[in-house]
């Protein structure tokens, strides 16, 4: 059996040895200047000789005590890189309800195998909402400029956006002719949506005279907070949904949304996904593993993507 030093002790005498103090010694480890004196006396005991010269005033070290200094606080190094490598860590994540609930929620396992002492906590929010919950990283969905490289940011995705809908919807599979997406409700954000988002846009593409203030059946419009609220009304048959690649990829893979015509032609988002960390996390490693995670596995889910739109009856 092992004869061990007594670990308590080690970490007083490392202290009065590197601070040459009791008294700073004691503020340090946050106990009693006797206590700090009583636990280095016990080391000697434990070693049969003195470690540390009382003078007066001040204190010096004993050759045996400058002799088990540096082993003593490379031992003690080694256990905080030991406690800090293998205990388990927590990363809180912020990100767009969209995408923790269609996307994000469903991979994190993934990563967790990858990095299985990093647990994760998933805080969804809406994109625009000012009262930013405290987080390690934040994922954001931000405009053209606001993406570049910096110390607390790095660049994600592009997404493509295109229109889905529930096969229960078209039970005889896509369109053939576009046009006849005038026969279809239509499903809208609460917003203003201008660009690939709006469905005016996407009606003039397609050669559709129809306002997007007219609904299949009547003038009554059906509209939604946000767009996660839109992909779960389409998925139940309630109307076409316009969305963008990463959200709609499982849905997609498992034939809960369709294209409602094919071929389609999706439009480029103008506003792509960046990650954000606070200042001076910029060399933490779980901020930076967890960071190339999700650029790798945002890559894959946009080339799967790309392939259901481009070969929908290859899924």
């Amino acid at each position: 059996m092992r004869r061990l030093p007594p670990f308590q002790e080690l970490v007083a005498f490392e202290a009065v040895a590197r601070l040459l103090s009791f008294t700073r010694a004691a503020e340090e480890l946050c106990i009693t200047q006797s206590a700090v004196s009583h636990r280095v006396r016990r080391l000697e005991q434990h070693f049969g000789a003195p470690l540390i010269e009382r003078l007066n005033p001040g204190i010096a070290l004993t050759a045996l005590g400058a002799t088990l200094l540096p082993k003593i606080a490379k031992t003690l190094d080694d256990l905080a890189q030991l406690d800090r490598h293998d205990r388990q860590r927590t990363l809180r994540v912020v990100a767009g309800q969209a995408l923790c609930t269609w996307w994000l929620a469903g991979r994190l396992t993934k990563f967790m195998q990858e990095q299985p002492n990093i647990s994760i906590e998933l805080i969804p929010v809406r994109n625009d909402d000012a009262s930013t919950p405290e987080a390690d990283v934040r994922i954001l969905w931000v405009s053209d400029g606001e993406d570049l490289v910096s110390s607390t940011q790095a660049p994600l995705f592009n997404e493509q956006v295109f229109p889905v809908c529930s096969p229960k919807l078209l039970p005889d599979g896509p369109l053939r002719d576009a046009r006849a997406i005038e026969s279809l409700p239509l499903l809208h954000k609460l917003t203003q949506v201008t660009g690939e988002w709006s469905w005016d846009v996407w009606l003039k593409n397609l050669n559709v005279k129809r306002s997007i203030a007219a609904n299949a059946k009547s003038d009554a419009v059906l509209r939604f907070a946000d767009v996660s609220l839109v992909l779960s009304a389409a998925v139940e048959g309630s109307g076409i949904a316009l969305t963008r690649s990463l959200l709609a990829h499982d849905a997609l893979r498992d034939r809960r949304l369709i294209l409602p015509m094919s071929p389609i032609a999706p439009m480029r988002s103008s506003k792509r996904h960046v990650a954000r960390w606070r200042p001076g996390n910029d060399e933490n490693p779980d901020v930076k593993a967890f960071v190339a995670w999700l650029v790798r596995e945002s890559k894959l889910t946009l080339e799967q993507t790309e392939k259901l739109v481009r070969n929908p009856s290859e899924r």
